[in-house]
């Protein structure tokens, strides 16, 4: 081995322990709703050398790259034998994306990525590409991925070579190890992004929550959020989708909406962590937002707060889709604390921390959208005149702490 090649090497791996053992801290300030972290927990770099690297001097002299990673983003999140594990969308720089798994100890930093990545199957038409799993951990014992699978449209002509078909792809796992693929789902749809497998039965029949698309990108006439039944997941078909969360004009969700992860069951409701995209000048802005379904129908929204949830800030707002912060994992903890996993501009992952009790106060007790500007005035001066109201102002004074005493 050649003195440049062992420093080189020497040097990466420094540079790379220091990355992982790196500890995460919350941020200074919040919003009372939720807590961002300092650091992303994921990046490409906290991918192992040994996947990017020949680390043999002699077929690869320089130490150089052989396996380009450009992004880790999109992970599906769940806790698995008290330990925190992310299936991140990995991006290599042929731009195909393939999962992987990382864990962690405390779900905040520490994340390792396992020494292989997932080795899906696949059915008899191959994917071009794959990405964006939500895992759900189902009353059927099995942990089911749920992940978009991509593939040229075969109606194309040949000088066309963006033209795809993206479906839902589903896969099985009792041991996070060994994945059995499953037929895709099977919608009205012609295009189908964002599947979310609902994590019990309703009425012995698996729920899917889905993203009707007329086109790859466009929605088209796909107008939401959709729900559908289906008597089997190993032949997974639904025949009738019910939008239950629509697309709005000008709101945050007007040009496309679907779930993020699997939503978490309260004694208030099921709540639901969603994204959605308007067009800018600058282009698509994907910002997250919540709502809360009823506990036994699940087509009936009972709450939903005005705008957005989360949105892409600072270093956040920059990557390879700039200004997109995008969800499909979390994970409710015993002790009520919830840890959302979330991707900003397709480029790397983070992590922010409510609990439970914060985010039903956040879902039921911030104003709806009245959908006008009229409405929002009225609503902000409703604010305005209850934190001014004499009553309130009493209160706020004599709950203070007195300055003068030591």
């Amino acid at each position: 081995m050649s003195r440049h090649f062992f420093e080189r090497l020497t040097a990466m791996e420094k540079k790379q322990d220091a990355l992982l053992e790196l500890r995460n801290e919350k941020a200074e300030t919040g919003n009372g709703i939720f807590d961002r972290y300092n650091n992303p927990v994921l990046t490409a770099a906290h991918t192992p050398l040994f996947w990017r690297y020949d680390l043999n001097s002699k077929t690869n002299p320089f130490l150089m790259e052989r396996f380009g990673i450009n992004a880790v983003l999109n992970p599906g999140a769940i806790k698995w034998d008290d330990k925190y594990l992310l299936v991140a969308r990995v991006e290599a720089a042929n731009r195909k994306s393939f999962f992987a798994v990382a864990e962690s100890q405390n779900g905040i930093d520490g994340f390792r990525f396992w020494e292989h990545p997932v080795a899906m199957p696949e059915t008899e038409v191959p994917d071009a590409n794959t990405y964006d799993m939500r895992l759900v951990h189902h009353e059927d014992g099995w942990i089911y991925g749920l992940f978009c699978t991509e593939r040229r449209d075969p109606a194309a002509p040949s000088t066309d070579q963006t033209a795809a078909i993206a479906q839902c792809g589903i896969a099985r796992t009792k041991d996070m190890i060994q994945w059995e693929r499953l037929n895709d789902l099977i919608t009205p749809s012609p295009q189908q992004r964002n599947v979310v497998l609902h994590p019990e039965f309703v009425n012995g029949k698996y729920a899917f929550y889905t993203r009707p698309q007329d086109k790859f990108i466009e929605a088209g006439s796909g107008g939401g959020i959709g729900f559908g039944l289906s008597d089997s997941i190993e032949q997974a078909r639904i025949d009738k989708e019910t939008v239950i969360d629509p697309k709005v004009y000008h709101t945050v969700y007007e040009a496309k909406n679907g779930l993020g992860p699997a939503p978490i069951k309260t004694k208030y409701g099921w709540l639901h962590l969603a994204h959605g995209v308007r067009n800018t000048a600058a282009g698509l802005r994907y910002v997250l937002y919540m709502f809360m379904t009823d506990l036994h129908d699940l087509t009936k929204v009972i709450y939903k707060p005005a705008g957005y949830f989360m949105a892409p800030e600072g270093d956040e707002r920059i990557g390879d889709v700039s200004n997109v912060v995008f969800s499909n994992g979390w994970i409710l903890n015993g002790n009520g604390s919830i840890y959302i996993y979330y991707a900003s501009s397709d480029t790397r992952i983070h992590v922010a921390t409510s609990t439970l009790d914060q985010l039903l106060d956040y879902v039921m007790n911030t104003p709806a959208d009245g959908f006008t500007s009229a409405e929002t005035v009225r609503t902000l001066s409703q604010i305005i005149e209850k934190n001014q109201s004499e009553e309130l102002l009493q209160t706020v004074l004599s709950s203070a702490p007195d300055k003068n005493k030591k």
